[in-house]
């Protein structure tokens, strides 16, 4: 039997709310509360058995607004049923690992949008960027440190390029050697237009960078494949490349779950591998030993090894790197502590810096000889 606005109440229902009075108050349809009624989500305080008219006490409208809000952010109703009357611990489980498929949803979709946005035909892509100029300069310093130089370039000229992309939110600078991969966000202080990709050389954005360093702001123009930074009443025109940058994503998406985390001081860290690298050591091992961070070019145990403080985490763990591949990632992170999170030797290791996680690269090891 349908329920109806009644405008009249009965002695037993003068302090309730008819159905209709009560999906006003509480922004729900009267549908969806007879719905969630039969689903024993949000039962009514009384039914009038001769009409079956359903009523709802004001006591109700707590429950009834939170329900409209987790349906409204998309939340199945089994889930939406144990926030509401599940354990806090197990309420915040539920929610917090819906945002997280939220936000895998969400950046999917945007990626999707995006790639389409930038191949449909007829069109150029314009946006503008506004960032400080000292954080723009920080950032090509950063990820200047994983471009390709010498054969490696040669052979392959994207790599020598700095691919940067702009979208709704942020954007971000990306490199790599093919041995390293670095990427840097930046926040900036506006941004407008269409996504954006852009190939530009690194000579030509190190110049750029070098002068917009000592600017408060610079703008970051991009039409087409070409780009344009302003500020203080100057301009640089900065020529991109229609080159086929490799596809990075790929290798972040493909990191599995870090085994092994190590966080030591990263002045003694980079002194212990240059050392190295001076005396013309081709490979170095890091051993983690209880407390300490083992640098050695031979054996852990041998004469040569290093023993730094650290915290590590995981099981025992060595692991092998060209010197001359690991100390330019040192040297691009910032703060006195780094961060390695490893999930087997022979799989790219992050390098975090506690100070900037917006900077991120990524190192391949090598084979470990010793063992």
């Amino acid at each position: 039997m349908d329920d109806k606005d009644a405008a009249e109440s009965t002695g037993d229902t003068e302090d309730l709310l008819s159905i209709g009075a009560f999906a006003r108050r509480v922004g729900l349809a009267p549908s969806a509360l007879r719905f969630y009624d039969d689903c024993a989500v949000l039962r009514p305080a009384h039914v009038d058995p001769a009409t079956g008219y359903r009523y709802y006490a004001a006591a109700q409208q707590p429950r009834a607004a939170l329900l409209r809000r987790l349906r409204e952010a998309e939340l199945p109703l089994v889930d939406a049923t144990a926030v509401l009357d599940g354990p806090h611990e197990e309420a915040r489980e539920v929610l917090r690992a819906h945002l997280g498929r939220t936000r895998e949803s969400a950046a999917a979709a945007r990626a999707a949008i995006e790639e389409i946005l930038r191949a449909l035909p007829g069109g150029t892509c314009r946006a503008e960027v506004r960032v400080g100029g000292a954080e723009l300069a920080g950032a090509v310093r950063q990820v200047g440190s994983a471009v390709a130089a010498g054969a490696a370039r040669k052979e392959f000229p994207v790599l020598g390029r700095v691919l940067v992309e702009i979208d709704g939110e942020e954007i971000r600078l990306v490199t790599t050697d093919r041995y390293r991969l670095a990427v840097r966000a930046l926040r900036p202080l506006s941004i407008a237009g269409e996504p954006c990709e852009l190939l530009l050389n690194i000579e030509e954005l190190m110049e750029t960078a070098a002068w917009a360093r000592r600017l408060p702001e610079v703008a970051v123009e991009a039409e087409g494949r070409q780009a344009r930074v302003r500020g203080g009443g100057e301009s640089w025109e900065l020529g991109g490349s229609d080159e086929v940058f490799p596809a990075y994503r790929m290798v972040l998406d493909d990191l599995g779950a870090a085994r092994h985390r190590v966080i030591a001081d990263r002045g003694g860290l980079r002194r212990a591998i240059a050392d190295r690298l001076d005396t013309g050591h081709r490979a170095i091992t890091l051993t983690t030993a209880g407390d300490d961070l083992l640098i050695s070019p031979e054996e852990p145990e041998g004469p040569d090894a290093t023993a730094l403080r650290a915290i590590c985490t995981g099981p025992p763990l060595r692991i092998a790197f060209d010197p001359g591949v690991l100390l330019p990632a040192l040297d691009a992170s910032v703060g006195p502590d780094v961060l390695l999170e490893i999930v087997s030797a022979a799989q790219p290791v992050v390098v975090r810096s506690a100070d900037q996680g917006s900077f991120t690269t990524l190192v391949m090891p090598v084979r470990d000889t010793t063992t």
